[in-house]
C-alpha cells in the first residue's frame, strides 16, 4: 500500500556483545512478530527495508552483514532465521543509533511515497527509539508495534513505548491493530 514501509532496525544482529542474551530472549518474540508483520504486509505492496548497523566495518556490504550474524556461531542466528531479507527487501546501513544519520534512507523513503513508517526491531530504547525521533522530525506518521519492538530488561522497554506514545504521538498498539489506509 503506498504511503507505508516497514522498516526493521538491527534484527539481523549477532548480538555479540555483553548481556546480548537477555535481548535475545526479548528479540526472539519481537522477531516472530515481525515476521507475521512483514508475511501480511508485503502482498499489499508495503515495502520492507532492513536498517542496520555496519557494525563499523566501513568496507562490508549488507549481505556480508546478514552472512556473519546468520554464522552457526553467531547468538543472533535464529533472529536471521526468523527475519532473513528477500530479494525484492531494501536495506540501508547505518553508522549510528538513527537509521536517518548519515544514511540515504531519507531519499529511499521519498523515493517510494512513504509517509507513515512502521518501526519495528532492536534496541527499542537505543536504535529504534533514536530512528523514531527522526522520522518525526522529517514529519512521519509513526506506527511502533508493541509486539514487533524489545529492550534488554522491561522497564527500558515499558519506558520507551510510553515516551513514543506521549512524546512523538506514536501508535503502540500491538501489530495485529495496524489497518492501513
Amino acid at each position: 500500500m503506498k504511503g507505508h514501509a516497514l522498516l526493521i532496525i538491527d534484527m539481523i544482529n549477532a548480538l555479540d556483545f555483553p548481556d546480548g542474551d537477555k535481548l535475545l530472549d526479548t528479540a526472539l518474540p519481537a522477531a516472530r512478530a515481525i515476521a507475521r508483520l512483514k508475511k501480511r504486509l508485503k502482498p499489499v505492496g508495503v515495502p520492507t527495508i532492513y536498517v542496520n548497523d555496519n557494525y563499523g566495518q566501513w568496507r562490508s556490504d549488507f549481505k556480508q552483514v546478514v552472512a556473519r550474524c546468520a554464522a552457526p556461531d553467531s547468538l543472533g542466528a535464529p533472529l536471521v532465521k526468523l527475519l532473513h531479507p528477500e530479494d525484492d527487501d531494501y536495506f540501508v546501513l547505518k553508522p549510528e543509533r538513527s537509521g536517518f544519520r548519515d544514511t540515504p534512507l531519507r531519499m529511499l523513503l521519498g523515493k517510494l511515497g512513504a509517509k507513515r513508517l512502521i518501526l519495528t526491531g532492536v534496541a527499542l530504547d537505543v536504535c529504534v527509539f533514536a530512528t523514531a525521533t527522526d522520522a518525526d522530525m522529517h514529519g512521519f506518521e509513526l506506527y511502533v508495534p508493541s509486539d514487533c519492538v524489545a529492550s534488554e530488561t522491561p522497564g527500558r522497554r515499558a519506558a520507551s513505548l510510553k515516551l513514543l506514545r506521549d512524546s512523538l504521538q506514536a501508535d503502540t498498539r500491538a501489530s495485529r491493530s495496524i489497518t492501513l489506509r
